[in-house]
């Protein structure tokens, strides 16, 4: 297991999506994850600004694992962030 990657304890809730962040080699990547992500992952549970924070703590594991595949793969936008689709 490649442990380049490490993920903070620090989440963002934004409009309609958490931004949560990595580290890799001293720099700090901004991970975004949209609610309907979330949603999907959380087994379609409906997710909303009121409990956002507690859906992505449950699948919280998941959305580091496909972070960390897309930092691995390279795939940042245009900013250098990653977005988890």
């Amino acid at each position: 297991m490649n442990q380049s990657v490490i993920f903070s304890d620090q989440l963002y809730v934004e409009t309609n999506q958490v931004r949560f962040i990595a580290q890799q080699q001293g720099m700090n990547i901004n991970c975004f994850a949209s609610f309907a992500v979330i949603s999907e992952l959380c087994d379609d549970q409906l997710v909303s600004e009121n409990n956002v924070i507690n859906m992505f703590e449950k699948c919280r594991f998941d959305l580091e694992d496909k972070a960390e595949l897309l930092i691995e793969q390279e795939q940042f936008n245009g900013k250098g962030d990653i977005s988890i689709k």
